[in-house]
């Protein structure tokens, strides 16, 4: 079906803009406000170092109100009504033709197979499988949350994971998004993973995935909460040690989880952190070494950095 998706910029605030148009009888309204999203960036920033420029400016000092007619002869003749309300107001509709399918499937158009590292094979969950050329097929639905192999961190990450994934007994994912991570090491062999995200859709959204790669909760364990202040979380996390420890996170996050991360991990086992953009890799450098770590390996691609990391054998 074809609809008008109709937005009107709110210079009023869309509380009052919202008002109106309900007043009106329009329903169905979506909000975009953009000093929503100012506060939102100013009171989560410890959960992220970057955020891509383009959106910034899209948002900043712009909120809109929007709504949806059918693109026939009513929608246009209520598109018109609406419009000859609002215009002595100050406010100017601007319409445009989306289809059902526009919503639904058009994004799927920019992920494409990927070939990471030299092992790994990542195709979205409707594409087709191409020649694996000996690689590990990993499935991901990229629309479900963030990580999908494209980002300069992830890539990083999931490359130093395939010389140490397949021998791993263990792997803790924290931070795990999508699951990306966690479920790349199992696809390369390694026995079980644990995965933790603050976001408390994380363990349907990431086993929704892990499914994808025929991987169960017999092997693969998520949990949701925030690994530094829950005790419950914790004390799931302290039960064992792990061959893997993997923070593709942000540089705040990974010096205050640091230490954590060395009784975590196993003497001989490995310390993969990224998500370090250009400026802060001296700081996260220096708080990894004063956790009793080893610098194996630094990564540098665009603006972003990663570190491999063994403890000290004293």
């Amino acid at each position: 079906m074809e609809w008008l998706e109709v937005s009107i910029e709110a210079h009023k605030g869309t509380e009052a803009l919202s008002d109106l148009l309900e007043g009106m009888g329009v329903s169905g309204l979506v909000i975009e406000d953009g000093s929503d999203f100012e506060k939102f960036m100013d009171e989560n920033r410890q959960y992220w170092d970057y955020v891509d420029e383009e959106l910034s400016q899209m948002m900043q000092g712009k909120s809109l109100v929007k709504f949806y007619l059918s693109a026939d002869e009513d929608g246009k003749a209520e598109l018109e009504r609406i419009t000859k309300e609002l215009e002595p107001r100050g406010y100017v509709p601007s319409a445009r033709n989306v289809r059902d399918e526009d919503w639904e499937n058009n994004w799927k158009q920019y992920y494409k197979p990927i070939k990471v590292g030299e092992k790994l094979l990542i195709v979205p969950e409707w594409e087709d499988a191409p020649e694996a050329e000996g690689r590990s097929i990993l499935r991901l639905n990229p629309g479900l949350i963030f990580g999908t192999g494209t980002h300069p961190t992830t890539r990083m990450c999931l490359e130093r994971l395939e010389s140490y994934a397949p021998v791993a007994d263990s792997v803790l994912d924290l931070g795990c998004g999508s699951g990306i991570l966690s479920i790349a090491a199992l696809c390369l062999g390694a026995k079980m993973a644990i995965g933790c995200d603050i976001d408390d859709k994380a363990p349907d959204i990431v086993m929704e995935n892990a499914q994808l790669n025929s991987i169960g909760t017999d092997i693969y364990t998520v949990y949701a909460g925030d690994v530094l202040k829950n005790r419950s979380l914790r004390s799931k996390i302290d039960a064992q040690k792990y061959d893997l420890v993997l923070a593709n996170i942000v540089s705040d996050v990974i010096i205050a989880l640091v230490n954590d991360a060395a009784k975590w991990v196993k003497p001989d086992g490995k310390f993969i952190c990224s998500g370090i953009i250009d400026g802060r890799e001296d700081e996260v450098r220096a708080a990894v070494e004063a956790a009793g770590f080893e610098i194996l390996d630094h990564g540098h691609v665009e603006d972003w950095h990663c570190y491999m990391a063994q403890l000290r054998k004293d």
